[in-house]
């Protein structure tokens, strides 16, 4: 999970770190790296005995999660492939029966923190299917294979001590402490330097168990959420309709605003009386169009997949009984990879409209300068990223 600043989101920890080589991978290099660390384990308070316990049996690194950066669904497929499986049928009506099993733990969650249940349920499905899958990778070994080879820097040496920050607390067992390939925990896939900062002891046990304790996860999760600046008077988004001849080059506003111009939610239901959003096209004109608020990028700072943030607020809503998506995404539309997103950001970049890392990822900072760009060359100002978008600018990969 990524808050700003210091916290990642898991799933935006695939991009290519620096190769490795037989040398760092090799077990006598692992064994030197992981006798580097006691020193500044011992600094966070992190005992000799919790030490060797924790790194008992890690003899090397692990060459699947070395591997794993290399590939992230949700950066790597079209938002509506991934909608396709992380809202489905099958989880939704999955949800809905949690829903009802843990109405009254739901509900006291939501009195506390403001976040609707929905949402804390569809963060839940989304990274773990509600706790089915919450992973079996020894977090130890992950955080450390990812911190020898310094991928994405000194992040994840970072990630590695919190961890045993984690087991010196008493929180968790190491044998327990499992996840994701990117180290990420338990039910709610936190980091180690979020679980520090954002779990917690619901069910008043005396442990953070975001692994094994539903209620302790699902509070985490609202409680990360309020800790990032979650709304309650407004929804992440609304699927809406415009009317013919929609002046796209008008993409933000206040909702009354919206309504004026005849912007319609396809629930039938009215937009807020206040309160602001933009308009967000993932498919391009002719695809699915949502109004987005400011919890919609309290849900990217989760995790900063654009396909990540839609499936989640989706999933909530479905859950929450609104119909599916009216308008169909495209089909068979071509669209750009992480090369040619990484090659639109520079040609964009070179035309003074793109400021910042050009990192093959879609994102607000690039719907914002495709659209300057599109506005600028009279074309339908979307904000989609579309590969006919490098011709125009004579970009390539």
């Amino acid at each position: 999970m990524a808050a700003p600043g210091s916290l990642v989101a898991p799933s935006s920890l695939a991009a290519p770190g620096p190769p490795t080589s037989a040398a760092a991978e090799a077990p006598e290099g692992f064994a030197a790296f992981v006798a580097g660390l006691r020193p500044e384990a011992r600094a966070r308070g992190v005992s000799d005995a919790i030490f060797a316990a924790a790194f008992r049996g890690v003899t090397g690194p692990d060459p699947d999660v070395l591997a794993r950066t290399k590939r992230q669904g949700e950066f790597a497929r079209p938002v509506w492939e991934y909608l396709v499986g992380a809202v489905s049928s099958g989880r939704i009506a999955r949800g809905r029966a949690r829903a009802a099993a843990l109405a009254d733990t739901l509900a006291a969650i939501e009195a506390r923190t403001g976040v609707p249940r929905w949402i804390t349920l569809a963060f839940w499905g989304v990274e773990s299917d509600f706790g089915a899958s919450a992973g079996s990778v020894p977090t130890i070994r992950a955080l450390a294979t990812l911190a020898q080879v310094r991928h994405r820097g000194d992040l994840f040496r970072q990630e590695l001590i919190a961890a045993l920050v984690i087991l010196q607390r008493g929180d968790i067992a190491p044998e327990r402490m499992k996840g994701s390939w990117a180290g990420a925990m338990g039910q709610v896939q936190f980091l180690p330097s979020t679980f520090l900062q954002h779990a917690v002891d619901f069910d008043g046990d005396g442990h953070r168990d975001i692994w094994t304790s539903d209620a302790d996860a699902l509070a985490s999760i609202a409680g990360y959420l309020k800790d990032l600046g979650w709304n309650p008077a407004v929804s992440w988004g609304y699927a809406v309709s415009l009317p013919a001849d929609f002046d796209l080059s008008r993409y933000a506003g206040d909702f009354g605003e919206f309504a004026g111009r005849g912007v319609r939610r396809t629930d039938g239901k009215p937009l807020p009386a206040t309160g602001r959003a933009s308009l967000f096209l993932p498919g391009g004109a002719g695809a699915p169009v949502f109004l987005i608020t400011d919890n919609f990028e309290v849900v990217r700072a989760y995790n900063t997949s654009d396909s990540y943030a839609l499936a989640v607020g989706h999933l909530a809503d479905r859950l929450a009984g609104a119909p599916a998506l009216a308008s169909p995404w495209p089909s068979g539309a071509r669209r750009l990879d992480a090369a040619g997103l990484t090659a639109l950001q520079r040609g964009l970049s070179a035309q003074g409209l793109y400021a910042g890392e050009a990192d093959g990822r879609a994102g607000p900072k690039l719907r914002e300068a495709v659209r300057r760009y599109q506005i600028r060359e009279g074309m339908v100002a979307d904000g989609y990223a579309a590969p006919e978008l490098l011709d125009r600018l004579g970009a390539r990969p």
